[in-house]
């Protein structure tokens, strides 16, 4: 189990508390800095662990899930479980993994595997072609700026209430914009969303048609992300957690392709990642997780 103490103080509280009562079934690893659960996951499958715990946010289970990764056959020889101590925990609504720490605790312990796609970007850093696993979304342009903008000292004491504030931040600013090259088409926009699941950022389904089994990932494009947009997305949202159909158009695919003439970001399982161009790709029902019977 890999625990990152940065997870919301009062979940992370309790877990401990958890953990104390059944800590013995289980070896226990702590994060100290950003890197150190994707090292602590390799280091778990070479060992021999059949099942590596993510126990954070989205961001902790996605650098489990690379670290998982990183050992060449890390995925035949170990699953994924998922205790949810995040600000959001997208990827545990996903799978229907209860939020309430005991719940999750049961679910690791009398669960069963079940197994999902899993989907992969390519990518350039520094002249060094870079491959990265995630695991629910991951998303161009806006989303991906307003998540590099987050005080994360802020988000700590208001949890999601710091995406808000830095996505209007973000909205502000002059956005690139982001070609999409998928099945012989291409689309611009300036905020691109591609879900191996539906939701994002909680429980807004904004890829409802998206599917964990499918081999294939939904995209959402939005040629604009101004305040007017904002306005008409924003009742459709809150009332009914989707975006209305008219602002948006809709793709799915195994395999495409992101650029953009400009700078800009893309995010992965909401972690800032790095900047376009960038490759998607979908490997069907590579991932092996621990879900509820």
């Amino acid at each position: 189990m890999i625990f990152n103490p940065a997870a919301r103080g009062e979940k992370a509280r309790r877990f401990r508390r958890q953990l104390d009562a059944g800590g013995a079934q289980c070896a226990f690893k702590t994060t100290t800095a950003p890197g150190d659960a994707r090292r602590l996951a390799t280091e778990a499958v070479t060992d021999g662990f059949d099942l590596i715990v993510a126990a954070g946010g989205d961001g902790t289970i996605n650098e489990v899930l690379n670290g998982i990764g990183d050992v060449p056959d890390g995925f035949a020889r170990a699953r994924l479980g998922v205790l949810p101590l995040g600000t959001v925990n997208v990827f545990a609504r996903e799978l229907k993994i209860p939020l309430r720490i005991e719940r999750a605790w049961e679910v690791l312990q009398q669960g069963r595997e079940q197994k999902i796609d899993l989907p992969r970007v390519e990518f350039s850093a520094a002249g060094v072609l870079q491959k990265r696993y995630f695991c629910q979304l991951a998303g161009a342009g806006l989303d991906a700026r307003a998540i590099e903008l987050v005080d994360w000292q802020h988000k700590k004491k208001v949890g999601p209430l710091a995406y808000v504030i830095a996505g209007l931040k973000a909205l502000c600013e002059k956005k690139p914009q982001i070609t999409v090259r998928v099945n012989g088409q291409s689309a611009t926009g300036e905020l691109v969303l591609v879900g191996n699941g539906r939701f994002y950022g909680g429980s807004f389904a904004l890829l409802p048609l998206a599917d964990l089994h499918d081999g294939r990932l939904d995209l959402c494009v939005l040629p604009r992300t101004d305040w007017w947009t904002l306005l008409r997305c924003a009742p459709g949202l809150l009332l009914r957690g989707k975006l209305p159909a008219s602002v948006a158009q809709y793709f799915s695919a195994a395999t495409f392709e992101l650029t953009s003439e400009s700078a800009a970001a893309f995010e992965l399982d909401g972690e800032w990642v790095g900047k376009l161009p960038v490759t998607f790709s979908i490997e069907r029902e590579k991932l092996r997780v621990v879900v509820p019977l």
